[in-house]
């Protein structure tokens, strides 16, 4: 299974801050709710179309849905460790 482009936790999220049940985010993200199903699950990713969709019906950005970015260390940390 490929790794969804959405945080499912965060999809979550805001959906129920929007007061949303699956089936109205899909309504007003113009996807089926099958499909809405499979994104809250995060079996299956959405492609960048439907993702400004789900952002547009959530009144929030895109990155807003994406996993959050990995932490990066930096190379003295793993310096100081050496020495």
């Amino acid at each position: 299974m490929a790794p969804s482009t959405q945080d499912p936790q965060r999809l979550r999220r805001r959906r129920i801050e929007a007061g949303l049940n699956q089936g109205e985010l899909a309504e007003k993200a113009e996807i089926s709710a099958s499909y809405m199903s499979c994104l809250a699950l995060g079996t299956r990713s959405a492609s960048p179309r439907v993702l400004k969709r789900l952002a547009k019906a959530l009144n929030c950005k895109v990155s807003d849905l994406l996993p959050p970015e990995p932490e990066t260390t930096t190379d003295t940390d793993s310096e100081a460790g050496a020495a």
